[in-house]
Parts: structure tokens; sequence; C-alpha cells
């Protein structure tokens, strides 16, 4: 049993040792975005997809290629424009003839959504009916066709970009579409520093070359592992009073009554409790605190709590009502 134990230990250990290597290595074209980094990797243990959001120029596409150059699964991009329909996503059926019996048939043809890795770029540019066509791949890692079934391969991660400055020829995701992205992530302009490295790093002719650090049954094994970290009761329970308490029909908290209209579903807290096991392991702890709780809380309840037009107006936006929450929720430790 104690060699059994040895063996899983070291196994986890082998496994856990990748996360580094892969920061680093994505480390080698993306300069500082640690947190951005910290996201998607979390998104990837979480078994998630992720929603981010940047100003042009901050390198939302670079960084989501060089990650996918960084993991050994299969990439496809989709960049979404207007007349993006459906079919061009999921794929569509073409007629075929049998060379030998002259007989016609339909095949499916896979779209690009068919891959590991999946960039839709720029979301919002295309219309709800198309952005749809997600839905069921994102949720049910399947997508139907014809009444037929066809199984997404596993490990599978839609990373999605979106512009938050140009509203002209957008179309907004739909509250029930965001709310399958796990996480929801905003990118910042970078720092003095960081501004000066990168344009000493990106004007000259060397071009650093990605190492494949990891492949994707590590990735499965990882997610797995995931779900195993233990989390306190006293924990879970916090997270649901968080939850809870982003409604305003069920809140005591006078500043979620006076801003929002609406708020974060189960799913929620489901996604809290998830991320921040992948945060742990992430850290190299096969535990849960509550520093991981509140980590993740806001990139999970951004998308999900929705603000009324007063708030909007006042500029209020829904990591102001996640941080007055956590400010005023308590943990109850049961002795």
């Amino acid at each position: 049993m104690d060699n059994n134990l040895a063996t899983a230990e070291k196994e986890i250990k082998a496994l856990t040792d990748k996360l580094p290597l892969l920061k680093k290595e994505i480390g080698k074209v993306i300069i500082g975005q640690e947190e951005t980094i910290e996201h998607l990797l979390i998104t990837f243990l979480a078994g998630g997809h992720a929603l981010l959001e940047g100003v042009p120029g901050l390198a939302k596409t670079l960084l989501i290629k060089t990650i996918s150059q960084a993991i050994d699964l299969k990439f496809n991009r989709i960049q979404f424009t207007p007349d993006l329909m459906p079919s061009d996503i999921v794929g569509t059926e073409i007629l075929e003839e049998d060379h030998t019996t002259g007989n016609k048939y339909f095949k499916f043809n896979k779209g690009p959504i068919f891959a590991n890795i999946v960039l839709a770029d720029e979301i919002n540019r295309t219309p709800p009916k198309t952005q749809a066509a997600l839905l069921e791949a994102m949720q049910e890692f399947e997508v139907t066709y014809s009444g037929k079934t066809y199984k997404m391969d596993r490990p599978f991660f839609i990373l999605a970009t979106q512009n938050p400055i140009e509203q002209s020829g957008t179309f907004p995701l739909p509250e029930a579409q965001q709310d399958r992205f796990l996480f929801y992530i905003k990118i910042s302009y970078p720092s003095a520093s960081e501004e000066v490295t990168i344009l000493k790093s990106t004007t000259g002719s060397n071009k650093p070359k990605i190492e494949k650090i990891i492949g994707g049954p590590e990735i499965i094994k990882l997610q797995t592992l995931v779900r195993d970290v233990p989390i306190s009761d006293d924990l879970i329970a916090y997270v649901s009073d968080i939850v809870r308490a982003t409604r305003p029909e069920t809140s005591t908290n006078e500043f979620v009554k006076n801003w929002v209209s609406w708020g974060a579903g189960p799913r929620a807290g489901q996604a809290m409790i998830l991320t921040a096991k992948a945060r742990a392991l992430q850290e190299g702890r096969f535990s849960v605190t509550l520093e991981d709780i509140k980590r993740v809380a806001y990139p999970v309840l951004r998308h999900r709590i929705i603000v009324n037009f007063r708030a909007e107006a006042e500029g209020i936006t829904s990591d102001k009502v996640t941080e007055n929450l956590l400010e005023n929720i308590k943990v109850n430790i049961k002795r």
C-alpha cells in the first residue's frame, strides 16, 4: 500500500511540476500578464472555457496561440465576422459519390470547432445565431447535426476574445452564453518596465522557439486530479453565501439591492469551487484556502452579475459588487 501511495505521489509531482515549466515557456513570448496566464491555465486545469477582453494590441490572440504551441494539442482559429454562419463553425454535409458503385451519399465535413483548443477571435463580431453554434459544444462537448451527434475530442477548450471599446458592428454575447464561460478575464495594459521589454523583444530578428511541455493525456489527468483536491465544508458554505448574496431578491447586502439587476446562478458556485481547486494545484498545494476562493471570485462572477442601468450610469461594475461582497461576507469557521 505504501509503495502504491509513493508511486501515486511521484506521478502527481511529475504532472504538477510541468505547470511552472509551462508558464516559463509561455513567458518566452508573452511579457508580463502573469495573472492572465494564471487564469488561463486554471481554466485548462478546471476543464472550462475562457472569455478574454482587452483593447487591441494587448496580445490576446498571440497569448492563446503561444499556449497552444506549448501544449501538444490540435489548435484551430475561427475569425468571427458578421457574415459567419453556424455551418462555418460546426461543419456541413456535402454530397459525395462512391466511385465503385456510383451511389451518392451525404458526408459530414467537420468544421474548425473540432479541435482541442479553439480560438474564437472577436466573438462579438458575429450575430447571436452564429454565437449560439458554440453552445452545445461548450456545455455538452458534442455537436449535433442532422440528428446525428459527434463527440468532441478531449480535452476541449474554447478561448474567446472580444474588444470592449468598439461597439459599432458588434453583437454582445447573450447572458446564457456568457454563463458557459468559466472565466471572464480582463487584460490590462502592461507596466512601464514590461512595455520597454516588449518593445525590445518584438522589434528585432530573434524569435523564440516554443517547446511542447505537456500533452492532452496529461491535461486530462490533471483535470481529474483537480476534482480530488479537498475543500472544507466551511469554504463551500462561504462560496454559497457569496453566490446567494449576489441575487437582489434574496440578498441582505444593500449594495447588491441598490445596484444589481440579476445575480449569479448555481453554476457560479460550481465554477468558483472548481477553479479554486485548480488554483491550489497550480500553486503546488493539495487543499483549497480562503485566498484561492477570493482570487477566482472576480473572473467567475464578472459576467454572472448583471448590474442595473443606474449602476452603469454611476460607473459601478460587477467587479465592484464582488469586491463589496468579499469585504462583507466572512467565513463561518465551525469548531
